[in-house]
């Protein structure tokens, strides 16, 4: 790896950092066989202290896949099957819908294929029955779809899989995840509890005013209930270690086995199609899966509060980059023009959005409305020129919450993409390259949208004032 490689990578961090505001970043290469990293700016801009490998940054959803990869060790000590009901660990479960509460599997949450609306949003405290709570709280959800008939991506499911952890090893599910991985993986800077977050150099969340004023995002952490699906926070240093078990053959560095390999491989083999989606071709365990340039990308996205992070890996070129970044909304779109950067860099391989097609009014008017999932509202709506996308947090949500919610994303423009599948690119903003498409009924109507692996189901439109 060239001195020139290394120079270009650190002034191409720093110009994407100015770019998107972005306070602070942390990016890690693996290529070629070596690690190299490059960071920028400073952990808060309250109490600025300098960003490095060991900076600790909240993952989001990428805490998935420990999560995952924690059940597939008890997968393979014959402790947990994946396509066992859930019920079988845990049979408290309860659902609005009982008979999917009964066909949901393991898989099904690994997989997003459960059906479950994306998640109950309570913060059930910080003791250790804090995932029991949660499950309980599942009784009132919603369901998006029937168990094992198409992708939704789900919070609930994955904090539904931590509950498995906890009564299959009697542990807490931080307890379980550190015995099973982190720590035969000597991942000594990813953590759960802020307790243990403090005494490392960390990263604080960002949010930007309509001016563009950066502020503190607050609160720090997600609750407790939500480690599961969203709840860890790492360094880049540790994310490129992840990255080589996961490119490996099951072992740690140093050789001990922690994963038959047969299992690590089928974690990043199809389970289910995607249609439509910036997340990816299809979904293997937990991993999206998707085909850049002729090339299959293994990875995840995550987001949290003011912080941002994605993780990509190319299995067939044993390569992986992760990028961390502590500031909305630019923070998704400031890491994925670094990965796409790495990825034409090192590999040569070219990352493109789709070329929405021209403004059809006719077509547009039939995908105007809203749309909602327990926690958020989307709106589609037409400017003249063409469709917007405004995504909000429900006002009863905000008001119900003890603490702050995350920023919602300012309105967006949306293009239409080629052929007859009412699938869409969301053409600026924080969302800006996020794809999904319509879902219509049996008899035409636009009933739902999907955004970010999320299915939002179409309000009827309101009654029409009777004239005088």
């Amino acid at each position: 790896m060239s001195e020139h490689t290394l120079s270009a990578l650190s002034a191409l961090v720093e110009a994407k950092a100015e770019e998107f505001a972005i306070p602070g970043i942390s990016v890690g290469v693996w290529a070629d066989g070596q690690e190299v990293f490059a960071s920028h700016g400073v952990t808060s801009i309250d109490n600025p202290l300098p960003v490095d490998r060991r900076t600790l940054f909240q993952l989001g959803s990428v805490s998935k896949t420990f999560t995952a990869t924690a059940l597939m060790r008890l997968v393979e000590s014959g402790r947990v099957e994946l396509e066992a009901p859930v019920r079988r660990y845990v049979p408290e479960l309860v659902l609005s819908d009982p008979q999917a509460a009964d066909r949901i599997t393991v898989l099904n949450l690994l997989n997003h294929t459960g059906g479950l609306d994306w998640g109950v949003i309570a913060d059930t405290g910080d003791g250790d029955d804090a995932l029991a709570a949660y499950i309980a709280l599942m009784a009132e959800a919603k369901m998006a779809a029937q168990p094992g008939t198409r992708a939704s991506y789900s919070q609930s499911g994955y904090n539904l899989a931590g509950r498995v952890l906890e009564k299959v090893t009697g542990q807490t599910y931080e307890q379980a995840v550190a015995e099973l991985v982190l720590e035969p993986l000597g991942l000594s800077d990813t953590l759960f509890a802020p307790a243990d977050v403090m005494t490392r150099r960390f990263a604080v969340g960002h949010d930007q005013d309509e001016d563009g004023t950066l502020s503190i995002a607050r609160p720090w952490r997600v609750p407790r209930a939500h480690n599961p699906g969203g709840g860890i926070a790492s360094s880049a240093a540790d994310l490129l270690r992840w990255a080589r078990f996961h490119l490996g053959d099951g072992r740690a560095e140093g050789g001990e086995p922690v994963l038959d390999a047969g299992l690590l491989h089928r974690m990043k083999e199809q389970t289910v199609a995607l249609r439509s989606s910036s997340q990816g071709d299809a979904l293997g365990i937990c991993w999206f899966l998707r085909d850049v340039d002729g090339v299959r990308t293994v990875g995840h996205g995550g987001s949290a509060i003011g912080q941002f992070s994605e993780f990509l890996m190319v299995p067939e070129r044993n390569f992986a980059v992760v990028a961390m970044s502590n500031a909305g909304p630019n923070g998704i779109p400031c890491n994925q023009a670094v990965v796409r950067w790495a990825l034409q860099t090192w590999l040569g391989v070219t990352d493109r959005d789709p070329e929405p097609l021209p403004h059809d009014a006719a077509r547009a008017g039939e995908l105007v409305g809203t749309y909602d999932i327990d926690a958020m509202t989307l709106v589609i709506g037409t400017d003249g020129a063409g469709l917007t996308l405004d995504v909000r947090i429900k006002p009863e949500i905000r008001a119900a919450s003890d603490t702050p919610l995350p920023a919602d994303h300012a309105p967006a423009d949306v293009g239409l993409l080629p052929g007859d599948k009412d699938e869409y690119v969301v053409t600026s903003g924080g969302l800006q390259g996020q794809r999904g498409y319509f879902t219509r009924d049996e008899s035409g109507t636009v009933v739902g949208i999907d955004l970010a692996g999320r299915l939002f189901r179409r309000l009827p439109a309101p009654a029409a004032t009777p004239s005088r």
